[in-house]
């Protein structure tokens, strides 16, 4: 069976976008285009792709698994277009990237605005999320995450090197609560805890011990998804909270919060910007990776630490 190319790009939008005007915006043509070149992909294939309502657009069984099948392809079509027509014209165009939240040092603006200002017709799209995901199937060219959680068919350059997590607390809580000697005695104090998501629970705290790792189920009095709500919070003097290094730097560097638990509490390899492997990678993410190559985070981060120490 012969099948339009161009329908199942169609799609693909349509199923990014949970539009049918999103995907139409995007490809220049009218809302009604769309549903009638979607139509009509649906009675060649003779099912249903698409669950249309008023209010919103989804994806049947049927179209889900299309989709997964499709995106690789697709996204090796769109990056083998780009790096033809961008011989020429350099890095170009629409950047996706989703990205931790807790990705301090990426999301800390020097180095995307210094990417930016080298390459002002690169447009950056970039998606904050915690949550776990193909990125080639949603649309991204690129994720940063840990690198722990990188699946292993991808492409990861590591950013600014080895990370740690830490437990803090304000100098007024350690005042009237005292803190713990050891990680395992922190259930008997008032925690902050971070989620995810909000169908997940709450994030185990991990340590080291020895050379061995172990983690700490704590039970948070306030749990929240927004890591500067918890420093806030912890600053106010709410109770012990657990994160990134990076994240609270600049509170401990001002003494609004204290280390706690030093000792057990380990580097490791920290953030990676991941992408799939392909043969032909579009110049804009070609662009991002060899910036971040030559970006220097030490001198940010000493840039980092002394603005801090000024405030």
């Amino acid at each position: 069976m012969e099948m339009d190319l161009n329908a199942l790009a169609v799609f693909a939008l349509v199923a990014e976008e949970k539009s049918f005007r999103g995907a139409a915006d995007r490809v220049g043509v009218t809302r009604s285009a769309v549903s009638q070149t979607i139509r009509k992909l649906e009675e060649r294939l003779g099912i249903a792709l698409v669950q249309r309502t008023t209010r919103s657009v989804s994806l049947t069984e049927a179209g889900e698994r299309l989709l997964a099948d499709l995106s690789p392809a697709l996204f090796e079509v769109r990056a083998a277009v780009e790096a033809t027509r961008d011989l020429r014209a350099g890095p170009r165009g629409r950047l996706r990237l989703a990205v931790s939240s807790i990705a301090e040092r990426f999301l800390s603006g020097t180095f995307l605005a210094s990417f930016i200002a080298a390459n002002p017709e690169v447009e950056l799209d970039i998606t904050v999320t915690d949550e776990e995901f193909d990125i080639v199937a949603a649309g991204y060219d690129a994720g940063v995450r840990l690198g722990e959680v990188i699946e292993q068919d991808m492409i990861a350059v590591s950013i600014g090197g080895e990370e740690r997590q830490l437990a803090v607390c304000s100098p007024s809580y350690r005042e009237r609560f005292g803190v713990p000697s050891h990680p395992r005695e922190l259930a008997a104090h008032r925690c902050i805890g971070w989620r995810p998501g909000p169908r997940l629970p709450p994030y185990r705290w991990e340590f080291a011990e020895d050379g061995k790792e172990f983690s700490v189920a704590v039970a948070p009095e306030i749990t929240t998804s927004d890591m500067a709500l918890m420093i806030k919070l912890a600053v106010a003097g709410a109770g012990i909270t657990f994160g990134m290094e990076e994240s609270f730097r600049p509170a401990i560097a001002r003494g609004e919060l204290v280390p706690l638990l030093e000792e057990y509490s380990p580097y490791f390899a920290g953030f990676y910007l991941y992408y799939p492997s392909r043969r032909a990678m579009a110049p804009k993410l070609r662009a991002l990776v060899e910036h971040l190559r030559g970006f220097d985070w030490s001198r940010r981060q000493a840039t980092a630490r002394t603005g801090s120490a000024m405030l």
